[in-house]
């Protein structure tokens, strides 16, 4: 017998045996273990990135293209609507112009504010060594006062858009160059990152939806070449503030899904897009753009929601502020209006050319510069500056010389004020919990008044999320690393109440929220500077580790403070005022401006439309933390 067929025999009595003790145990009645079936693994469907959108509305420019596009379209985010009926008030939207510049107040805020400004300039020497000698605004002035322009050209070659075919809407710089003597309404539907919502013409909530949905629509079938019909192949990605109005996210998914019938959407927050778009992990991400600054903390790919802050002033208000100083200076272009929004373009030129945060550049300087206005000659004209053109961006640091009174100039984030068409909203889940859980949930309120930071447990709940409110600023804490912040935050009085142990002395729960309430209207009600901004966000981080993760990873973007020298003037600030217990724990402290040398204009939107190729989304790590809403497919 061979070896293969001893082996087949020995095969064969084992299958023997195996099958003898089967019988035994079925017998014996022992039940054997059944083996699940084997479930195939759902099929994924492959995202084709050219299939997906990515929108970054901002207030003031629209960024949107296809995730695979190497950069995005740039367009202002305004439309011009046709009046409905002849003889109808025309109407226009402020550009530069806010609410709050014309108290009596205004004007001496400002010059308080400039005169900490220029001790600031004073106060800080030269790479040199030297202290700066100051410039007076009369200096320039006897010079600019004798200026006249000069004509380089009898046409400026400029012209109004052409309305002789009387479109019902424009959009983008069509709408920015109709003529004011036209019968249209000029619209911006985002004002500082939120939809622009009043009690004008055109300021109801549905009316500034049909705003967005008309311009994104445009830009989309007019320059992506997509026509509107195939949106339902489409998915899009929407980028958000990381503070913002729970209920206009909604409507705004629900134009997006049902309206223009994108097949499924994604929200990301800004911030978590920034990291991604970067390339880094974790940063404080610093957005200065051009009606508001937010900040916010985030560690791989979650956004921390107590270090959430926003700043309601921007790259908008250091060009108003400029344009005050060269009038002080005796700016030679007499008939400059900010209510213009072609002289609203100039000014905002001016300052991206000029304007710097370098202290080295110091003395009086000669500059010029060209109108070019439609119906009317090119024209060139001269000017002379001294310190004008780094006060204007020092605003950011010193608020007060935005001459803003009267505003809420710091947000903080909210809770979501439930949803009546959603039954099942927070305020449900709250009402339907036991009495026990009701009231250890009151009684960990209560001790939030006295822990640093004041934060609510969790992220981005998966129900709320949009809208949410960390109870206290961090300056209201006690004890921790945090002390040296207190100065900076000026609560003033109230700051002792919040130091109160209220853990230790009950008071009825609704005694606690209006005292909190006290002390957060008043928190809001300071304009806070961008450094004192930054330190005090970090400072709301949990824990040491993250402070200092952050302290070695600031991330600024958006386009507000993109001025020469000012990576430099930033860092110095920070370090010069950081708490002294972390000078010595922070091995080095970073200030990113320029990350991968891209426009920090477009790193936002870089993130999310990485994001789109990859299929990764930056909050897949904690999806509360940085994604508002998941893939959603279009539900009828």
């Amino acid at each position: 017998m061979t070896q293969a067929e001893k082996e087949q025999d020995n095969g064969k009595e084992k299958d023997k045996e195996r099958d003898k003790e089967k019988e035994k145990e079925q017998q014996r009645g022992v039940k054997r273990p059944i083996a699940p079936p084997t479930i195939p693994d759902p099929l994924q469907e492959q995202i084709q990135s050219n299939f997906v959108v990515v929108i970054h509305p901002g207030s003031r420019t629209l960024r949107i293209g296809r995730a695979t596009d190497t950069l995005p379209l740039t367009i202002p985010h305004v439309i011009a609507r046709r009046h409905k009926q002849s003889g109808q008030p025309r109407y226009e939207d402020a550009w530069l112009l806010r609410e709050g510049l014309n108290k009596p107040e205004s004007n001496e805020q400002r010059q308080n504010g400039l005169k900490m400004v220029d001790q600031a300039i004073w106060s800080k020497k030269m790479s040199n060594g030297v202290r700066r000698t100051p410039v007076s605004a009369e200096q320039a002035r006897a010079y600019n006062c004798q200026i006249r322009p000069a004509v380089l050209d009898s046409s400026s070659r400029v012209k109004w858009t052409n309305t002789a075919h009387h479109p019902p809407h424009l959009v983008g710089e069509e709408a920015l160059h109709v003529n004011p003597s036209d019968c249209y309404n000029i619209h911006w539907p985002m004002v500082r990152g939120q939809l622009n919502v009043h009690a004008g013409p055109g300021g109801s909530l549905t009316a500034v939806l049909a705003d967005l949905e008309t311009i994104w629509s445009h830009v989309i079938q007019k320059q992506l070449d997509i026509p509107l019909k195939d949106l339902k192949y489409y998915r899009c990605i929407l980028l958000v503030p990381d503070i913002y109005n729970r209920q206009h996210i909604k409507e705004v998914v629900n134009m997006l899904l049902l309206n223009m019938g994108f097949s499924a959407i994604i929200v990301h927050q800004e911030s978590v897009c920034a990291t991604f778009g970067s390339g880094l992990s974790s940063a404080c991400v610093v957005d200065v753009g051009d009606q508001k600054t937010s900040l916010c903390c985030v560690e791989d790919g979650v956004s921390h929601r107590n270090s959430r802050l926003c700043l309601a002033y921007g790259g908008s208000d250091v060009t108003r502020t400029f344009f005050w100083l060269l009038q002080r200076a005796g700016f030679p272009y007499r008939d400059c209006q900010l209510s213009s929004r072609l002289d609203c373009q100039l000014l905002q030129h001016l300052k991206e050319i000029f304007c710097h945060l370098d202290q080295d550049i110091s003395g009086l300087q000669d500059h010029e510069f060209q109108t070019r206005l439609p119906e009317s000659p090119a024209l060139l004209y001269q000017v002379r500056l001294g310190d004008e053109k780094l006060e204007a961006p020092m605003g950011l640091f010193y608020p007060t010389t935005f001459g803003i009174v009267g505003q809420k100039m710091t947000s903080l984030q909210y809770r979501s004020q439930g949803d009546s068409e959603d039954p099942h909203d927070e305020h449900y889940l709250l009402s339907t919990q036991s009495k026990q859980d009701q009231s250890s949930k009151s009684a960990a309120d209560r001790k939030a008044v006295s822990r640093p930071g004041g934060g609510l447990d969790g992220e981005m709940s998966g129900q709320g999320g949009v809208g949410e409110l960390s109870d206290l600023p961090r300056g209201c804490g006690s004890g921790g690393s945090g002390g040296g912040m207190k100065g900076e935050m000026e609560l003033g009085p109230a700051q002792g109440e919040c130091l109160m142990g209220a853990g230790e002395v009950e008071e009825p729960l609704s005694a606690h929220l209006s005292r909190k309430t006290a002390i957060m209207s008043q928190f809001e009600s300071k304009a806070l500077g961008l450094d004192k901004a930054i330190l005090h966000s970090i400072d709301c981080c949990a824990s040491d580790e993250t402070k200092r993760k952050m302290y070695s990873s600031i991330l600024v973007v958006g386009g507000g403070l993109m001025f020469h020298g000012a990576q430099e003037f930033l860092l110095h600030r920070i370090i010069n005022k950081m708490p002294p217990s972390f000078r010595r724990l922070v091995d080095n402290v970073e200030v990113i401006t320029r990350p991968k040398d891209m426009d920090p204009r477009l790193i936002s939107w870089k993130g999310g439309s990485s994001a789109g190729v990859s299929g990764h989304h930056p909050g897949d790590v904690d999806p509360p933390g940085g994604v508002a809403a998941l893939w959603c497919p279009h539900a009828s």
